[in-house]
């Protein structure tokens, strides 16, 4: 007989609460949990896909070990021994940033991803350090930190109560946010909408976002940092300015943009200046409003400044940590809340990447100089020669995968925690494939500090472990354990080496709820029925919101949270400041040194003139970035790799709708069929981000049949936001030309370089 259970969707950042019917083993229908304290039902189509994506036949079920050159089925114990023996003399004997770390998106879709790599990363004690957020949302954590002194201290619109939204360079309605976690967006801004509120969406696409708004600006790509400039100083100029409490550098903002008018840029963001004038008054005047910036202004050349700017127009108009603005969320999970104070601040550049001298930011270097730090040599330290790859496939996500591709075959030892042979895995040493998400426990620690509501929720594998396999949090504490000198050893070693730090701390801070506590009888009482659980009472029973191990009789516990299967609900975003803060002067410094040292590239930006086509992104509704193009399901359809162009720009070029265009950047070419459209604005051209599934060796049988082409080759990896590392993948120069053509000058668009 069919049984059902719950599990929180791991597909996207909305966290959606699933309804899972299942027949023996096998989920066989996902619906939306109309019981679920955030999404009340709401529901996606990745998240009714859950059953296809859980039984995706081409999963590994069994650790891959090479063996005379060839990847072949081993045994787990043979697979952890291969690690150990392949990754441990190379630390010792060249050192331990000899080893990269490259972690990927999916990371922060698992508890175990979530929960492990902090500890791999402090044991092997590397600084070659590389993760998805340089090819994402970098900028926004760099600004954050500055601003905030904590580069996870990123405030989310109040979507419920806001009455006035401009989103820059975000797509919600397919994306389903980011950095912003919210069920149901769509609901959300048409709630906005019916109850009298404002959406205005800044975006050079007509996206289904933008076609939803009251005001659709369609800027020139890689401007928006100017644009946003520009509201600022019209705030200035207009006497809107009343600050956000807490504040410093008010004053001294104003004159670094006195340049960035209306009038000045105007030009080079192809906006008339009336406009800009508009958008900031209408922000000023509304009783609230909150400005949210995404994906389109991070992967930028001015991207940390654009980040900046979204959260300096927040606090000039107020409308930062108030509701119905931008607040910060308070997870169940955050550590125990500290008095308000002067903190450690944040730093940018504590080390250099070896090569090109990228300064690390948040503690990693840059993903697109992966493959340079592998393959080249240098006086200043061993390249890297070994590579620990988690739930990440870089050849596919990184600028000039082709060169990376030859990088990755010229290592030493390379280990992949994978549940696919994919473009990257492919050339691992070890291939570590978890269970499926039906397999697995699910909490969101990373996108509980970012949701809409203060929430919680946890749900346990909805199917038992299948035999032969192994769960994800055990693969990656053997994973620490085998990299780290101590293979061999129990893994639970690993969940008690953590809560005895963790409770070891608690007991020594004043302000903690188990202040002179003793850490043994504390973490005695913990409760769950394997390490990882423990591990998530015991950070519910010290958080915000938790039992303090008994002093909050009502707060929260892992077992009454399990007695909540559908949530707890803790209630709407509140104002927090000065609380949050972690700067030196306890204050948000709005114009931190960093911040002013770049402005001046900033100007210099006033005089750029694009002279032909440049490319952005886009994203598809039923795709979340290299993952799912191996579910018939999420494919076809509207979710093709198509080059969008537009219809004055595809007659100029003699391209005509479905017919093969050539794509040429500084990275390489790619041939694609053209999809001529006005929802994109002239000059500009689109492809989507993820696809290129046609390299031999991978089992990704349906991602084949349609492989698409890869965008991130048309970029060599060397447009970089300075300041955080984050690759140039948005308003980057291309020529483009019928693929029949042999692309004489005069068939041909080119940009030149926008930095």
């Amino acid at each position: 007989m069919p049984r059902t259970a719950l599990r929180i969707c791991p597909l996207c950042e909305a966290t959606c609460g699933l309804t899972l019917t299942i027949e023996g083993t096998r989920v066989t229908h996902a619906r939306g949990d109309r019981d679920d304290v955030f999404s009340r039902g709401f529901i996606c189509p990745k998240g009714a896909s859950f059953g296809a994506v859980d039984a995706d036949p081409d999963r590994l079920r069994t650790p891959l070990v090479r063996r005379d050159g060839e990847l072949r089925e081993a045994t787990w114990e043979e697979a952890f021994d291969a690690v150990a023996a392949g990754v441990r003399p190379l630390v010792e004997r060249h050192g331990p940033n000899t080893v990269g770390v490259v972690l990927g998106n999916p990371n922060v879709h698992t508890m175990a991803g979530a929960l492990y790599p902090p500890v791999l990363l402090a044991g092997l004690g590397t600084r070659s350090i590389f993760t998805a957020s340089t090819v994402d949302q970098m900028p926004k954590h760099v600004s954050s930190g500055l601003l905030f002194g904590d580069a996870n201290a990123i405030p989310v619109p109040d979507l419920d109560h806001t009455d006035h939204l401009l989103l820059i360079g975000a797509n919600p309605l397919e994306s389903n946010g980011s950095l912003c976690t919210a069920p149901d967006f769509p609901g959300k801004l048409k709630a906005l909408k019916a109850r009298g509120g404002t959406l205005v969406v800044i975006d050079p696409r007509r996206t289904r976002t933008a076609k939803l708004a009251d005001r659709h600006i369609a800027v020139r790509p890689g401007t928006d940092a100017l644009l946003l400039a520009a509201m600022a100083r019209v705030l200035y100029d207009e006497g809107l300015v009343e600050p956000t409490p807490h504040v410093r550098g008010v004053e001294e903002l104003a004159a670094e943009l006195e340049e960035f008018t209306p009038e000045a840029v105007a030009e080079a963001c192809d906006v008339d200046a009336g406009d800009i004038r508009t958008l900031a008054r209408e922000l000023a005047a509304a009783p609230t409003a909150a400005v949210y910036g995404r994906i389109g202004s991070c992967t930028v050349p001015h991207g940390t400044l654009a980040s900046w700017l979204v959260d300096v127009l927040n606090i000039l108009t107020g409308n930062l940590d108030r509701p119905g603005g931008a607040l910060f969320p308070q997870a169940a999970t955050d550590k125990t809340p500290r008095p308000a104070g002067p903190g450690r601040g944040f730093a940018l550049g504590r080390w250099h990447s070896r090569v090109s001298g990228h300064p690390e930011a948040k503690g990693e270097l840059p993903l697109s100089a992966l493959a340079e730090e592998i393959d080249t040599a240098t006086e200043e330290g061993e390249p890297v020669r070994a590579l620990i790859a988690v739930a990440t496939n870089p050849v596919l996500s990184a600028p000039d995968g082709e060169r990376l591709d030859k990088a990755l075959d010229s290592l030493d030892f390379m280990v992949s925690v994978d549940p696919y042979l994919n473009e990257t895995s492919r050339h691992a040493d070890v291939v570590l494939p978890p269970p499926p998400p039906s397999q697995s426990p699910h909490h969101d620690f990373a996108f509980n500090t970012l949701a809409v509501r203060n929430q919680v929720r946890y749900t346990r594998p909805a199917v038992p472990l299948e035999p032969g396999r192994m769960a994800e949090t055990e693969i990656l504490a053997r994973l620490t354990l085998a990299v780290t000198g101590m293979h061999g050893a129990d893994p639970a070693a690993v969940d008690h080496m953590v809560i005895d730090q963790t409770l070891g701390k608690a007991v020594e801070e004043p302000h903690s709820p188990v202040h002179g506590g003793d850490p043994r009888e504390l973490a005695g009482r913990l409760t769950g029925d394997t390490g990882p659980e423990r591990r998530l009472d015991m950070m519910l029973r010290l958080g915000p919101y938790g039992d303090g191990f008994g002093v909050r009789p009502d707060g929260l516990s892992l077992e009454k949270l399990l007695a909540h299967p559908h949530g707890i609900d803790l209630g709407p975003l509140r104002p927090r400041l000065p609380q949050p803060l972690k700067t030196r002067s306890g204050e948000v410094e709005l114009l931190p040194g960093p911040i002013a040292d770049d402005l001046p590239r900033l100007r210099a930006a006033l005089a750029e003139r694009p002279e032909g086509l440049v490319l952005v992104g886009r994203r598809h509704l039923r795709s979340n970035n290299s993952w799912m193009h191996n579910v018939p399901a999420l494919t076809g359809g509207s979710n093709r790799c198509t080059l969008h162009i537009h219809p004055e720009d595809a007659e100029r070029l003699g391209v005509e709708d479905g017919t093969a265009v050539r794509v040429k950047g500084a990275g390489g070419e790619v041939v694609a069929p053209a999809e001529v459209t006005d929802a994109i604005r002239r000059g500009v051209v689109s492809l989507p981000h993820g696809w290129g599934h046609n390299r031999s060796g991978t089992r990704l049988r349906h991602a084949s049949t349609d492989p698409g082409v890869n965008v991130n080759q048309l970029l060599d990896g060397r447009l970089l936001d300075p300041l955080s590392g984050n690759a140039v993948l948005n308003g980057v120069p291309v020529e483009v030309a019928p693929a029949s053509s042999a692309a004489p000058a005069a068939m041909t668009e080119k940009l030149t370089a926008l930095t």
